[in-house]
């Protein structure tokens, strides 16, 4: 039993693993900063474009139960109160938001990964090339080389 800890404690020591637990949280704060930066700034931007249409509420009902009233679910302002009447919905809105979701968050991922490259490039000296491939036979030789010394030929 000791060493069934002892490997335990092994395994959730590694960096890989204490990094990716420390990625999925920071993920999950990022996402709900995304989600909110959607819902609360961006979607009432379009919904204003598009006359006051609020997407995650765009909904179809599909089937209506027998003895349910029709009324009252054509009269549900949002996909979850008329499934909580009983109908069958398509929440297309749903999927919409969901969609711009991932297209916005994959692009603040992009734009942070990107200065993350930008960054750690910053006072790095780029590596000086000292070796060129012969057009003739493709191996590579030093830059300096009038000849090749596979195949002898002339270069530039």
């Amino acid at each position: 039993m000791k060493k069934f800890f002892s490997e335990f404690r092994d395994f959730i020591m590694r960096g890989n693993v204490v990094d990716l637990a420390v990625a999925v949280i920071v993920g999950g704060a990022f996402q709900a900063i995304v989600n909110s930066f959607i819902n609360d700034l961006v979607m009432p931007f379009i919904g204003l474009i598009t006359g006051g249409i609020n997407f995650a509420d765009q909904f179809i009902v599909l089937k209506v139960p027998e003895g349910v009233d029709l009324a009252a679910v054509e009269a549900a302002k949002t996909s979850a109160d008329a499934t909580a009447l009983g109908a069958t919905v398509w929440a297309y809105g749903a999927f919409i938001t969901a969609v711009i979701n991932f297209v916005i968050m994959a692009f603040v991922i992009f734009l942070m990964v990107k200065a993350i490259n930008k960054a750690q490039s910053i006072g790095k000296k780029e590596e000086e090339v000292t070796t060129k491939k012969c057009p003739f036979c493709c191996t590579e030789i030093d830059i300096k080389a009038t000849r090749c010394p596979h195949c002898t030929s002339e270069l530039e």
